[in-house]
C-alpha cells in the first residue's frame, strides 16, 4: 500500500492490492520474468515513466492486470479532495492523522468484513503489508493497535488480522506495479496530463508518455467495469457484499468532520 500527498493539489491517494497466500509467489515470478525480459533494473515507478520506457510499462501494467481481471488481485484506490476540510478536530486525531486515514482504508476499502461467507465452516486469515509509512513509530504502534482491536469484531465471521509487517516497495514487484496505478489516478484527477511548457505552449513528451499509460491503465479498467468514473465511490450493484466481491475499486473518503470549501476545487483553482 502506498500513500501519496499532494497539498497543492485536489486529492490525495492510498491504494492496495488483496493477494491470496497461494498465488503471492507465482503472481511476483511472472511480474518480475517481465521485468527481466524487457530489461527493466530496479524498482519500477510512474515518476520513471518516459517516452523511451512507455511501450515496457504498458507491458508491465497489461500483465498486472491480467491478475486482477482473472480475481488473482483485488485493488482498491482510496482519494479525498482537498475541497472538503476538516474542522473540529482533538489533537489526538491531528496528531494521529496517517494512522487513522490508514485504518479506515485498511478495515473498509475491501470490505473485510464480508469475506467469509461460511463461517461455521472455514476461517478467513489476513496479513498486512505495509509500504514505507509516513508517520513515527507512536503512529505506526497506534494503526497496529487499531486493527488488532478491530480483530474483535471481525471474529465474529471468524475473520482475523493474524499479522501487521511493514516492507520495502523496492523489493516487491507487485507493490511497484500498486505505484504505478497510484501515479495514473494522482496524474488524471489532479489534470497534470493538460500541464503544458510555458514556452512552447505544448506538453512535454513525458507527460505525453504518461496520458498514454494512464489511458491503457483505464482501458483495463474499464474491461473490468465499463464506463468506470475515476473520480466517484464505486457502486455496489445493489449487493454490499461487492465491497468485498468486486475485482476494483475507488473510494472518495470524506470525514465526517469536514465541509465543502468551493474555493478549492480545480475549477475553483484554474479561475485565481
Amino acid at each position: 500500500m502506498n500513500l501519496l500527498v499532494m497539498e497543492n493539489f485536489i486529492v490525495i491517494f492510498m491504494v492496495g492490492a488483496l493477494v491470496k497466500v497461494s498465488d503471492v509467489q507465482a503472481i511476483e515470478k511472472a511480474l518480475n520474468d517481465k521485468k527481466d525480459e524487457l530489461n527493466l533494473k530496479g524498482e519500477i515507478k510512474w515518476t520513471k515513466v518516459t517516452g523511451n520506457y512507455l511501450d515496457k510499462y504498458i507491458e508491465m501494467i497489461n500483465l498486472f492486470f491480467t491478475f486482477i481481471k482473472s480475481g488473482k488481485i483485488k485493488f482498491r484506490v482510496m482519494f479525498g479532495q482537498n475541497a472538503y476540510v476538516t474542522s473540529g478536530l482533538t489533537k489526538e486525531h491531528t496528531d494521529n492523522e496517517y494512522s487513522i486515514l490508514y485504518y479506515y482504508f485498511l478495515k473498509s476499502a475491501f470490505g473485510l468484513k464480508f469475506s467469509n461467507p461460511t463461517p461455521f465452516k472455514n476461517k478467513v486469515n489476513f496479513s498486512f503489508y505495509l509500504d514505507d509509512l509516513p508517520c513515527s513509530e507512536n503512529q505506526k504502534n497506534s494503526l497496529k493497535r487499531s486493527l488488532y482491536r478491530y480483530n474483535h469484531e471481525l471474529k465474529q465471521n471468524n475473520i482475523e488480522i493474524t499479522e501487521i509487517v511493514e516492507i520495502n516497495s523496492k523489493k516487491h514487484v507487485i507493490q511497484q506495479c500498486m505505484d504505478i496505478v497510484l501515479g495514473a489516478m494522482n496524474f488524471r484527477l489532479n489534470d497534470l496530463h493538460k500541464i503544458k511548457d510555458s514556452e512552447t505552449g505544448k506538453r512535454s513528451n513525458r507527460t505525453i508518455a504518461k496520458d498514454k499509460l494512464y489511458k491503457v491503465i483505464y482501458s483495463n479498467i474499464t474491461a473490468i467495469r465499463p464506463r468506470f468514473n475515476v473520480g466517484i465511490n464505486t457502486g455496489i450493484d445493489g449487493d454490499i457484499n461487492n465491497y468485498w466481491k468486486h475485482l476494483y475499486r475507488h473510494w472518495n473518503f470524506v470525514s465526517s468532520y469536514s465541509h465543502f470549501d468551493k474555493s478549492l476545487t480545480k475549477k475553483s483553482i484554474r479561475k485565481k
